[in-house]
C-alpha cells in the first residue's frame, strides 16, 4: 500500500466548508456526509469522523485506504456508510468528491415511479438518462436497515451509479459525485432545489423538461463559474469554523 502523503491544507479546508454549507442548505442534517479523494494519493479519501456535519472542523478529518480502513483513527467514530465513498473512488477514477445525503425533497422520488428529471437550467446534470434508482435489495435482502455497511453494498451501490452523476438510494437518500468539492457540493443543493421545484410542477400539470441538448449546455455552463456560488456559500459558513 503506498505511504501516505501530506494532503493540501486547501483541500481539507473545502471539506471543511461543505459539511457546514451543506448542513446550512438543508441537505445535511445530523446525518449525511462528504469526502473528497486525497489529491496526493489516489487511492485515498478524506472523510470527517463520525460526527454531525455541521459541526465537522479541519481537526475531525480523517484519511482512509479505498477498503474504508482508517490510516490514524486516534480513538475517532467512523462513519458506518464510509463504504459508499471507498467504493465509488475504487469504481470511478474520475469521481474526486462524494455526498450522500437524505435530503427530503429527493426521497419521494426514490420510492416512487417518477423519475428524477431536470426543469430548469441549474441542474442540467440530472440530464440524459434520469439518475439510477439503487435497490438494496436486490443485494442485501429483505431485512436490511437500508445502510451501506459494507464493501459488498458499497460496490452494488457504486455498479448502479453507473457513469452518472447522481443517483437515488430506494428509502434512503441518495448519492452525488462531481470532479471536486466545489462542484459536488453544487450538485447536491440543487438536486434537492430540482425535486422540490419538479414536485411542485407536478401539481400544476403537464411538465416541461430540459432536453438532453440543453441539460448538457446547461451543465458545460455552470460548470464555469462554480466559484461564484462557492464563495458566497463559503462566507455564510466562515463565521462558524
Amino acid at each position: 500500500m503506498a505511504r501516505s502523503r501530506k494532503t493540501n491544507v486547501e483541500l481539507v479546508r473545502d471539506l471543511v466548508s461543505a459539511n457546514r454549507i451543506l448542513f446550512k442548505e438543508g441537505v445535511l442534517d445530523g446525518f449525511g456526509h462528504v469526502s473528497a479523494r486525497h489529491d496526493r494519493n489516489p487511492g485515498r479519501f478524506l472523510l470527517a469522523s463520525g460526527i454531525a456535519p455541521g459541526t465537522v472542523t479541519a481537526a475531525d478529518i480523517m484519511e482512509y485506504d479505498l477498503d474504508c480502513n482508517p490510516v490514524a483513527a486516534r480513538g475517532r467514530r467512523m462513519y458506518l456508510e464510509r463504504y459508499i465513498h471507498g467504493e465509488i473512488y475504487r469504481a470511478r477514477p474520475d469521481v474526486q468528491a462524494v455526498v450522500h445525503s437524505h435530503s427530503p425533497s429527493v426521497i419521494p422520488f426514490g420510492i416512487t415511479a417518477t423519475p428524477l428529471r431536470p426543469v430548469y437550467h441549474m441542474s442540467g446534470f440530472l440530464g440524459g438518462s434520469p439518475p439510477p434508482v439503487f435497490e438494496i435489495r436486490d443485494v442485501g435482502g429483505l431485512s436490511t436497515d437500508l445502510l451501506i455497511r459494507d464493501r459488498h453494498l458499497g460496490a452494488a451501490l457504486a455498479r448502479s451509479l453507473g457513469p452518472a452523476a447522481y443517483a437515488l438510494m430506494r428509502g434512503h437518500g441518495s448519492v452525488a459525485v462531481g470532479d471536486s468539492v466545489r462542484q459536488v457540493v453544487y450538485r447536491a443543493i440543487y438536486a434537492e432545489m430540482n425535486a422540490r421545484l419538479q414536485s411542485e410542477a407536478l401539481r400544476l400539470g403537464a411538465v416541461t423538461f430540459l432536453t438532453e441538448g440543453e441539460a448538457a449546455s446547461a451543465a458545460r455552463t455552470i460548470d464555469g463559474v462554480l466559484e461564484r456560488p462557492w464563495e458566497l456559500w463559503r462566507q455564510g459558513v466562515a463565521k462558524r469554523r
